[in-house]
């Protein structure tokens, strides 16, 4: 289970439960990211998960575009999740969190937070899920904020 960001497509006003379409997004060895579904043909590529989140939004949409014959899904409403490996998440983020800031919110030592960045070490489920879910409850305590 690895972090997830929804993205709704059509109403968002709607109540009803939408389908999700999972994007898993990974670091490959040469530093790209991609971005792609193990269900459907999208897929992309880039030089940061923003690129490849869009790539595969365009592929997508040209998918859609351009074929007759699609799964009905994607003539409703949907959602896309990604989900991404600790490594991607932590690159995605740099610019916004130190090592000492997911430190804070984890409780995992900024020297393994940085193994998990270089892709050193590979963190176990559990430690993803203590990871998920620190920053499940700061996004839960920011979307109770008013200025």
């Amino acid at each position: 289970m690895g972090l997830e960001q929804n993205f709704l497509k059509g109403n968002k006003g709607s109540s009803r439960q939408m389908e999700k379409v999972k994007i898993i997004i990974g670091r490959a060895e040469d530093g790209t990211f991609s971005a792609y579904s193990e269900e459907y043909p999208i897929f992309g590529m880039g030089d940061s998960v923003e690129e490849a989140k869009v790539e595969a939004e365009n592929g997508l949409k040209l998918y859609i575009e351009n074929n007759e014959e699609i799964p009905e899904l994607f003539s409703k409403e949907y959602e896309l999740v990604y989900q991404m490996d600790v490594q991607s998440l932590l690159e995605y983020y740099k610019g916004i969190f130190t090592n000492a800031a997911f430190e804070r919110i984890t409780g995992i030592n900024q020297k393994q937070i940085q193994h998990y960045a270089s892709g050193f070490r590979n963190p176990k489920t559990e430690t993803k899920h203590k990871i998920e879910n620190a920053l499940h409850k700061l996004g839960q305590e920011l979307l109770a904020v008013e200025l």
